[in-house]
């Protein structure tokens, strides 16, 4: 007979259900009933992440115009804060790929994961490109209109040309045929891998930017109007970095004139 300690690893190591697993169910030992219990939940683990991966691809398959179409997810990162660049990206995922089991909105997902995924998604995706918008830019334009014309860029920005564009929560001016997904990233998973990569992307910017202005505290709150950030506003003033047209930026601005 094996021992606790043999059979604990052997569920740990296991992948799936297996015959030799018949036996361990009649074990009475706590020791076994306990690894084994802990076996059943990383499987259900598993089959709800596969459920949620499939249901992710059906959607995005649904609006698929032929059956070897190209389909391409945009979204962005970083409308709200005061400070930075709106960052979006586009990508093309191919029709199944199990490396890329997991994937949701990036809200969802610790920064470890993002980062784990971003990778995966780079390594596997059949295109993808990333687009940075300015300060400056969202200041001319709006914000509304300057994540509208990033998304643009990022999609034109494919090294393969996509048949179809799914983008969330937007309307491109693009001749592409599309479809605005409210919450997409929570329903596609290419917006969902699109999420990931403009996060990422974002979060790569600001952490270079606290290098060069480490009172502002950017690694900490990515540019958005934390108390640490408004503070620090109010003693340094605003950098060539912030959003002149966004509160309270712009009525510190006009005091000043």
């Amino acid at each position: 007979m094996k021992t606790i300690k043999e059979i604990t690893q052997a569920l740990k190591l296991a992948q799936h259900y297996e015959q030799w697993m018949d036996a361990i169910q009649q074990d009475e030992r706590s020791g076994v009933q306990k690894a084994w219990q802990q076996f059943c939940k990383r499987q259900e683990k598993q089959r709800q992440l596969q459920l949620a991966h499939q249901e992710k691809l059906d959607f995005d398959a649904s609006y698929l115009p032929h059956a070897t179409a190209y389909i391409a997810g945009t979204d962005e990162a970083g409308r709200g804060p005061l400070a930075g660049p709106v960052v979006t990206a586009a990508v093309i995922l191919p029709n199944y790929c199990e490396e890329l089991l997991g994937i949701n909105d990036s809200k969802q997902l610790s920064k470890e994961l993002r980062e784990n995924y971003a990778k995966r998604i780079k390594e596997h995706a059949v295109a993808y490109a990333i687009h940075f918008q300015s300060a400056d830019e969202i200041d001319r334009l709006n914000i509304y209109e300057a994540t509208r014309q990033s998304m643009k860029q990022s999609i034109e920005g494919l090294t393969v040309q996509p048949d179809f564009v799914l983008a969330d929560a937007m309307t491109l001016p693009i001749d592409i045929a599309q479809a605005s997904i409210v919450k997409g990233d929570a329903k596609s998973l290419a917006i969902a891998a699109a999420s990931i990569l403009a996060k990422t992307a974002r979060d790569h910017y600001m952490d270079d930017l606290h290098e060069q202005f480490p009172q502002y505290g950017f690694t900490q709150h990515a540019g958005y109007g934390t108390k640490q950030h408004l503070e620090a506003l109010a003693q340094y003033g605003p950098t060539i970095h912030h959003r002149k047209t966004f509160e309270p930026i712009k009525s510190m601005i006009a005091k000043r004139e």
